[in-house]
């Protein structure tokens, strides 16, 4: 197959025309050619113009990729689309509007997709190391006959980098998404490369992002990366950032799936930009990987963390709950920058910490989080039991799973919170707990405000999810979600 170019580009600053530019020249080069339907999967994990700034892929990138696109379409294009699922469980029309997407979008007359309000669609796998036999996405990924990747460039606290490979978990709704969102989640992220290849990447590293996924610090790199094999993209991005490329399990993994080359000998570097330039501006980029117990050392909180369940012999879950209570409390911090100083004391116990005793003071609680901690000692004094629920992987059946929103798991987390209350204790099930319900629990039990009744997103929230609802529930009254399943595709 020759050599894979990998294209990076010098932009200064979120410069629409020069991002035009550079996006269009590359696939001038690469010979690339519109398809049909034409779907652009973006990052939008979270977004605020002042809470979460650098999460998400910017609405000037977006600008300068549909510039691009729509300037080279031919007779055959019908349809040229903008599809995502945020994360956390809010809306996704709610992170779209915090983005700034909707009038570049009407802009370019491109198609909007909201993943979770499309129709799942199963797709069927072929891979040796496949996870499962079959995988869901909405259905415009099934649809599209060229997908342009287009994520942010940023560390990642839990796969070490979230460049192309990492973006496809933005292509399954809220129920299929946390499906496999554990120990083995570099597994699951080369599972969903087998739904679609992209066409096109773009990746925006003008501002990257370093430490975690939702609150990152910024990063100024003014760099446009593009491409089409995602792990020779991938592979080339964390050399940028000053990682081997075999260090990041995800990216190893796709590239012994035979998707790509990791070697530089495979990739042909081109644009602007030279390699050892673009290393050079991105020297500040640190691994963002640190497990929960030191996480939280010098704070108010003590936590620890014994190994999943994992017949591999895993000694952390890296995809699972102890990452996302590191990025609930960088929630918090956003919109409470002394949370540290505010939130009661608490201990947090994930994965098998039994023989592990804990000696509490005045009005601390012991949180155990996910279906698979295990626990058996004693709380001052007292001995408490806690059995492992966790359903080995085999027997989840991904055909029954429902999704629970956010305002579903703020009625369930009060609930829960309420009949612990007597307790010093209390056991938050899940695999794995949300960030949201985290965020949740954290809130009620740390007693602090609760992010998600702040004025500053309240009231779009309340209003994206009312539309969002009602939407889902028009479709399924007019029998578009309730007719017949289409049939799997096979890879």
């Amino acid at each position: 197959m020759g050599r894979h170019p990998v294209y990076i580009w010098n932009v200064e600053g979120y410069d629409v025309d020069r991002i035009r530019e550079v996006v269009g020249r590359s696939m001038d080069e690469m010979g690339l050619r519109l398809g049909k339907r034409v779907l652009v999967k973006h990052n939008t994990v979270i977004s605020h113009p002042t809470l979460f700034r650098h999460a998400f892929t910017r609405s000037e990138f977006l600008d300068g990729v549909l510039g691009a696109l729509t300037s080279r379409v031919s007779s055959e294009t019908m349809e040229i689309a903008v599809g995502e699922r945020c994360g956390i469980t809010i809306p996704t029309r709610f992170a779209f509007r915090n983005a700034g997407y909707l009038p570049v979008i009407e802009k370019h007359q491109a198609k909007t997709y909201y993943f979770e309000e499309e129709r799942p669609t199963e797709v069927r796998l072929r891979g040796k190391e496949r996870l499962r036999d079959a995988i869901y996405t909405p259905e415009p990924m099934v649809r599209t006959d060229f997908l342009v990747n287009c994520p942010k460039f940023k560390s990642h606290p839990w796969t070490g980098v979230t460049f192309a490979l990492k973006n496809f978990i933005g292509i399954q709704d809220d129920a299929h998404r946390l499906v496999d969102h554990d120990f083995a989640l570099n597994e699951k992220i080369a599972d969903l490369q087998e739904i679609v290849s992209p066409s096109l990447i773009a990746i925006d590293a003008v501002i990257g992002g370093m430490g975690r996924m939702l609150v990152p610090e910024p990063v100024t790199l003014n760099l446009v990366i593009c491409g089409v094999n995602p792990v020779a993209v991938d592979a080339t991005c964390c050399r940028i950032a000053g990682i081997d490329p075999e260090s990041i399990d995800h990216v190893r993994i796709c590239s012994e799936r035979g998707l790509g080359p990791l070697d530089e000998a495979s990739i042909d570097v081109r644009g602007d930009v030279e390699l050892e330039e673009a290393q050079d501006r991105a020297r500040a980029i640190t691994n963002p990987m640190t497990p929960v117990s030191r996480f939280f050392e010098a704070t108010s909180l003590k936590a620890r963390a014994g190994p999943p369940p994992d017949e591999k012999g895993s000694d952390y879950c890296w995809g699972g709950c102890p990452g996302c209570v590191q990025e609930a409390i960088d929630i918090h911090k956003a919109f409470t920058p002394d949370v540290y100083q505010r939130i009661q004391p608490m201990h947090l116990v994930y994965g098998d910490c039994r023989g592990q005793d804990i000696t509490t003071r005045r009005g601390e609680r012991v949180m155990f989080f996910g279906d698979c901690v295990r626990f058996d000692g004693k709380i001052n004094g007292k001995r408490v039991v806690i059995e492992s629920s966790y359903v080995e992987r085999h027997r989840k059946d991904t055909h029954t799973i429902r999704a629970e929103d956010l305002v579903h798991k703020t009625i369930k987390s009060y609930v829960t919170a309420f009949l612990a209350w007597p307790r010093s204790w209390v056991h938050v099930k899940g695999c794995p707990v949300s960030v949201a319900e985290h965020v949740l629990m954290m809130a009620i039990f740390g007693r602090i405000k609760n992010v998600y009744f702040d004025p500053r997103v309240v009231f779009m929230f309340g209003w994206t999810w009312l539309v969002s609802n009602g939407v889902r529930l028009g479709r399924w009254l007019t029998g578009r979600l309730g007719r017949k399943r289409l049939p799997a595709r096979s890879h």
